[in-house]
Parts: structure tokens; sequence; C-alpha cells
């Protein structure tokens, strides 16, 4: 198995996390995001959209992370990514879908860099429009979060796969975590465990 990559991105970030939670090994094959790699011809063969992650399973190539993390979860049901009942899934679903689709789309690096390149903001620009979009999700997250240690009680749940990794990139854009206490207690019980410590970002064979 072979995971598209890049150290950074929260996305690939989310990917690594639940193969590390199920004991899957990879191969990990670094696209530079920064250097344009994943715009290559030879990288647009593997994902025409050309972004990170793809998974290539050794029968197909996969690409969007909540797709692969279900068919990670699908294939490798233990330990299991979603708790049982279908309200508790539910709630687990909301916060994965509250980070990947109204977060994560408006803060991603190329909504930055059309938001600089094309439509001339500069950086403070840019990182007070970060800032904004990452406040308004974790305002929601915040009161959304169950009993700990993780964001639902004594598991882990993709709702922390999907938190971790934008708790990072709050922190990389110095967003104070001041007014999420929950949220800071989920990210520190998840960095006790040996899945999150392995996938983050600086243990990576391509962390620069």
């Amino acid at each position: 198995m072979k995971l598209y990559t890049y150290f950074r991105s929260s996305a690939a970030y989310r990917v690594r996390i639940a193969l590390n939670l199920k004991g899957v090994a990879y191969d990990a094959v670094p696209i530079n995001l920064l250097k344009g790699e994943q715009r290559e011809e030879s990288y647009g063969s593997v994902n025409p959209q050309k972004r990170v992650p793809s998974l290539d399973t050794g029968s197909a190539t996969l690409i969007q992370s909540p797709a692969i993390l279900e068919y990670i979860d699908e294939v490798y049901p233990e330990p299991p990514l979603l708790p049982v009942g279908a309200i508790n899934r539910a709630k687990v679903r909301a916060i994965a879908s509250l980070i990947a689709c109204d977060i994560h789309p408006l803060n991603n690096s190329g909504t930055l860099a059309y938001l600089k390149n094309q439509l001339g903001q500069d950086q403070q620009a840019a990182d007070e429009w970060y800032a904004h979009w990452v406040r308004q999700g974790f305002d929601a997250i915040e009161a959304l979060l169950g009993p700990g240690p993780y964001a639902f009680g004594s598991r882990i749940t993709l709702a922390d796969i999907y938190l971790v990794p934008q708790v990072f990139n709050a922190r990389r854009f110095k967003v104070s975590l001041d007014d999420y206490p929950k949220i800071a207690a989920v990210d520190a019980a998840c960095a006790a465990h040996q899945a999150f410590q392995d996938a983050a970002p600086d243990r990576q064979p391509d962390a620069v």
C-alpha cells in the first residue's frame, strides 16, 4: 500500500493517523506541494484532482480523505472509527464534516494562494481570513464535543482524526486555543497516543 502524502497536509495527516490506528503498513510517497509536484503530469495520472492524499491499495488508487477513511474503516474494521449507535455516529460525522467541508476548504493552500496571487491580498489579510474561519468552526466544535478524554469519550473516533490535524494547522497559523479548552484537551489526549505521534508532520520523511 502506498500513500501519496505531504507532511503538512491536514488531509494526508488524517489518513496517516487512521492507518496507524489500524496497524496498516504503508509506504509514504512524498509529494511536495510547495514545489508544485502535485501539478506534474506523472502525479496527475495518479490523482486527476492533483491533490493529496492518494492511497494506492494495490488494486485501485483512492482519492479524497473522507472516502479513503471510510475505505480504511470498512476493510480494516478494528478498532472501529465510529461509535455504536446511529445518534453517536451522526455526532462524530458532524465534527468530521464541519472540519472537512467548512473549515478546511476555505483555508487550504490553494485557497490561500488564490487570495494572495489572484485577488491581491497581502499575508496579513490571508492570515486574518484563515483565523476567522478556524475560530468560527472551533466555536461550534467546542460546543459539540462530548465528555473526554477524546472527542466523544474513551475511544478514538473520526472526530479526533479530523480535529488533531486542524489544531496543528491552527497553531501553525498562530490561532490561539485559549477559548477552546475542550479542543485543547482532546488534542493533548491524542498526542499521548503512538498512532498520532507517528503521524505527526515532524515525524514524516519529507518534513523540512
